[in-house]
């Protein structure tokens, strides 16, 4: 009676029993990690002294920090190129796509795990695989042959039943599961689609969907490899790698929905929050200003297709700014053959690189006050680069019609001849280098002056006594505690400068606050850490000091990195807790070194002379790891 998650997850679990929110440990398969995250992951790997990776396969893409207005984006490049080709890991070079992308079309595999250092891994479930998102060091972790840990998660059915009408696309029906489910509602789950509307959708539509199953704050997401998943792997030349993959027919699930895909409309996520849905239909008629099309979620071959189909013999409207980011080299390529892309260009769309990009505030910035429709999976405050924009999530279809019309408008409205599918897809992999395992010996790794050591964290005291440093409400994102875009992501290698930006745009002088009291607490609402797997909104705050976080509840990338970087994570038992205290109050937590799994914390104010309880859902494994001050201290601590 297995579920698809239950059936990979017992032939990969290596530690513990797959009850429902028990550790367990599973051997990762692949990995992938992306230029933002991956110097950080790969200078921990080498901390460990890993000589070759021990995946089956592991590549480290460029796909982020690709605009170069100074050495260091570039530096961070010449120093993954050189690492991986020493420690026996797959290049995709820059300008080769984004790794999502590039991954589902050359490596995922059905049947197989993938660990990545960024949120949207879960993207390769729409072929099979089961992926997970990740912080860098829990990767490295991963290439160096260790397990992988989390907790047994609970498994949601959701079935699909119909076939969408032209106009609608894949992105309406994550957009209208985040409506039903909320940023929360996947949290500690693996959702797994079924039903006989799976069969109508193509792997990249399935991918758009896994892909933001992360918005969901799910562990996964992932779809049954059939017959569909069979004929995309011929098409990349990969049919060897098929295997068929779903639930038994009498699989037990801990939730159930259904979707009519005949029913959906098309859909929008209205700022600044992912599950902040309204249907086209409400919303339309409102000015646009901006239209970006692309990102890891909708930059596929088909969803190019679709644009320009839309876009043939129309300019976008004088007042709209439109952009177009092909998902990857094999994408822009196919599309620049077949005339595609000439369409889109006499649209006046601007044709940026097969990078992220505007998603993570790497250029493109809309003007003050836009309206922003983009086909990405965030639309969370700043993520933009200009604070006073206004961004909705929408798919390619109603991003080109808006471009058109400038106006948000229904693309169930327009008369367009819907793409059809390649016979083959152009397969074209020289822009990945494949690592050579007898000159890496040889290789000399490359470190530009922006890449500084590792910071380290010291053994956890006994009693942390530190002052609330900051109070913040319900969903912060990672974002919010360590923003992307040009100015910061350069960087990444050097977390004494990237500490100076943790919370800039939530409490102006935050850095400045932690250096002064010695570092502190943070106290928050729900959902603490949502959004990007960066592991820098953990790594950032333990180098200023910051010794513990307690909030109503934490988002599970954000706090498997906590413990990863020695900061304590607390969760209120009271909620009410919450609005007593304040900022500048003393808060102690003391006997830290008597911590045990499933215990009551309770913690002194010292400012208000009160106590209070907290709890914890820490693992004998993590607490041991906090104590020693993090994952790294715990490995050296522990190696033979």
């Amino acid at each position: 009676m297995p579920t698809m998650t239950e059936k990979i997850l017992k032939a990969h679990c290596i530690e513990g029993v797959m009850e429902r929110g028990t550790p367990i440990a599973i051997r990762i398969d692949q990995t992938l990690t992306q230029d933002a995250t991956g110097t950080m992951a790969y200078l921990q790997l080498e901390a460990m002294g890993v000589d070759q990776v021990k995946t089956e396969l592991s590549v480290s893409y460029v796909d982020h920090n690709t605009l170069q207005s100074g050495f260091e984006n570039a530096d961070d490049h010449k120093y993954l190129q050189t690492v991986a080709a020493k420690h026996g890991i797959y290049f995709s070079r820059a300008g080769n796509g984004i790794c999502h992308q590039v991954h589902l079309e050359r490596f995922a595999k059905p049947g197989k795990t993938l660990l990545g250092s960024d949120s949207h891994t879960p993207t390769a479930g729409g072929i099979g695989s089961l992926a997970i998102g990740a912080g860098g060091l829990d990767v490295a972790c991963a290439m160096a042959g260790r397990p992988f840990h989390l907790p047994m998660p609970k498994v949601v059915k959701v079935e699909l039943i119909g076939k969408l009408k032209q106009g609608v696309s894949s992105k309406d029906i994550i957009l209208k599961l985040l409506s039903m489910l909320t940023v929360k509602g996947g949290v500690g789950k693996v959702i797994e689609y079924c039903g006989e509307g799976v069969k109508h959708l193509s792997i990249p539509q399935r991918a758009t969907i896994t892909n933001m199953g992360a918005e969901l704050g799910a562990t996964s997401s992932i779809f049954p490899s059939d017959e569909v998943t069979k004929h995309f792997l011929k098409m990349q030349d990969r049919e060897c790698d098929y295997v068929e993959l779903s639930a038994d027919d009498d699989a037990v699930y801990d939730e159930n929905y259904t979707i009519d895909l005949a029913a959906l409309e098309p859909m929008i996520a209205m700022p600044h929050s992912p599950d902040n849905i309204k249907t086209i239909r409400e919303v339309a008629g409102m000015k646009v200003d901006q239209c970006a099309i692309g990102s890891c979620t909708n930059s596929s071959y088909m969803d190019m297709m679709s644009v320009a189909a839309i876009l043939k013999g129309h300019v976008a409207k004088e007042n709209v700014s439109l952009t177009v980011s092909p998902g990857s080299k094999q994408v822009l390529n196919m599309i620049a053959r077949n005339g595609a892309l000439a369409e889109m260009i006499a649209a006046g769309a601007r044709i940026l690189e097969s990078t992220c990009g505007p998603c993570i505030g790497m250029g493109q910035s809309p003007c003050t006050d836009a309206l922003s429709l983009r086909t990405f999976n965030r639309n969370f405050y700043g993520r933009s680069g200009t604070l006073s924009a206004r961004v909705c999530l929408v798919s390619p279809e109603t991003a080109a019609i808006s471009a058109i019309n400038g106006v948000i408008s229904d693309p169930r409205e327009v008369d367009y001849e819907l793409p059809k599918e390649p016979e083959h897809f152009l397969i074209d992999d020289r822009c990945i280098i494949k690592p050579d395992p007898k000159t890496a010996k040889d290789v000399e790794v490359i470190r530009g002056p922006n890449i500084k050591p590792l910071p380290s964290n010291t053994a956890m005291s006994d009693t942390i006594e530190k002052q609330v440093v900051l109070k913040v409400t319900d969903n912060i994102t990672t974002d919010h505690i360590m923003p992307a875009g040009a100015k910061v992501l350069p960087y990444r290698s050097n977390i004494e400068k990237i500490s100076t930006f943790v919370f800039r745009d939530v409490k102006a002088g935050f850095a400045d606050l932690c250096k002064e009291k010695g570092g502190g607490i943070i106290v928050a609402g729900s959902n603490y850490g949502q959004g990007s797997s960066r592991e820098h909104a953990a790594l950032a705050p333990m180098y200023l000091g910051v010794k513990a976080i307690i909030a109503k509840s934490f988002a599970r990338i954000h706090h498997a990195n906590l413990i990863n970087f020695g900061i304590l994570p607390l969760c209120f038992i009271n909620e009410d807790d919450y609005d007593r205290i304040h900022e500048g109050d003393v808060l102690v937590i003391a006997n830290t070194h008597a911590l045990q799994p499933n215990q009551t914390v309770m913690i002194e104010n010292r400012t208000s002379n009160t106590h209070f309880p907290c709890k914890h859902n820490l693992s004998a494994l993590d607490i041991e790891t906090l104590l020693v001050g993090g994952t790294l201290n715990y490995i050296k601590a522990n190696q033979s």
